[in-house]
């Protein structure tokens, strides 16, 4: 339930229409945008009268909410969410903002390299993973709190955040001083206690679409995470897998202003997942931008060829140097900057 608070509504006035629901067995979260406040009531209520929230003082309307997803949907935050990263850096505003860097981080010299070419290039974010989920247990696993420390030594270094995938609840705490972002992979969109725990940290979460989810489920699991008090989400398309088999991946590329019409939420593109293919990374990522995408999540790595994991994804330091120059070229084009 939606509860729209009138433009003249006053603290005392918004504080008591708020301890009503709490009182009727809601959760409240409150959002406020530029002409007036709004309420949103969770829970699993159904036999009550809005008429009798709608005599309150400072209420002018209320809605009920026929979508399960309640505070990721647009009738709660009509406006897009603007997710600040750094104090010039937002994920959700005009500039399509790119996070890059290798797959895993596999030593101190290959992450310094990725870091300086993807900065000099017009990277914000340095992505690298330090615990890696891979299919088979014999793969490289990644190189852990080792890692970690690597990742914000090579950012800080270059000017870059830092966003790195978290896979169980026990990482939070570590990896909370090393990280700007926390990622959550594709294979842990539906683990709901580790999204539940990161609804109580107060740092940017990026999720991925899970490899077979549908929208509707991943902006459920959103809801798993700002419903703990984190409004910092951004969603991520990464692919998914359908009867194809040419590409890893099929890119929903149509996910992107299907989530922006239900949504206020931002949404990044994973071309390098959503493909599997380097020379599939750059167009998927010039029709990402082209669809609207937010951000974009892309692996590169200074020597492909001999990476640890998804090196066949990974674009040469190069490629993405004349990416991004294509990128700049497109983003005016829909109303962006990169």
């Amino acid at each position: 339930m939606i509860v729209a608070m009138l433009e003249t509504a006053s603290e005392d006035q918004i504080q008591n229409v708020t301890d009503h629901l709490m009182r009727m067995g809601f959760a409240v979260h409150r959002t406020t945008g530029a002409r007036q406040s709004v309420l949103a009531a969770v829970g699993k209520r159904i036999d009550f009268d809005i008429r009798d929230l709608e005599v309150l003082p400072g209420v002018e309307k209320v809605h009920r909410i026929s979508a399960p997803y309640k505070l990721v949907g647009r009738q709660f935050h009509p406006h897009n969410s603007v997710i600040r990263l750094a104090k010039d850096v937002e994920v959700g505003g005009t500039q399509v903002i790119v996070m890059a860097g290798p797959c895993s981080v596999e030593s101190r010299e290959q992450l310094f390299q990725a870091a300086e070419h993807v900065a000099k290039a017009g990277a914000k974010v340095l992505r690298g993973g330090a615990f890696k989920p891979r299919s088979s247990p014999y793969t490289f696993q990644g190189l852990g709190l080792e890692a970690l420390k690597l990742l914000r030594e090579a950012a800080d270094a270059h000017g870059l955040l830092v966003i790195s995938e978290v896979m169980e609840i026990s990482q939070i705490d570590q990896m909370m001083q090393y990280v700007d972002i926390f990622q959550v992979g594709a294979r842990n969109m539906q683990n709901f206690n580790l999204l539940r725990e990161l609804g109580k940290v107060r740092k940017p979460v990026l999720m991925k679409r899970g490899i077979a989810a549908t929208i509707e489920e991943m902006l459920l699991s959103a809801e798993y995470i700002m419903s703990g008090g984190n409004y910092d989400v951004i969603l991520c398309e990464r692919g998914i897998r359908t009867f194809e088999t040419y590409t890893r991946n099929t890119l929903d590329i149509s996910a992107i202003p299907i989530v922006h019409k239900l949504s206020h939420l931002p949404i990044t593109s994973d071309p390098s997942h959503g493909t599997g293919l380097r020379d599939k990374v750059e167009p998927m990522a010039c029709a990402s931008v082209a669809a609207g995408a937010d951000a974009l999540l892309i692996e590169v790595h200074p020597d492909p060829d001999h990476a640890l994991s998804d090196g066949a994804q990974s674009l040469f330091p190069q490629q993405f140097a004349d990416l991004m120059s294509k990128l700049r070229m497109i983003a005016p084009a829909v109303g962006r900057t990169i």
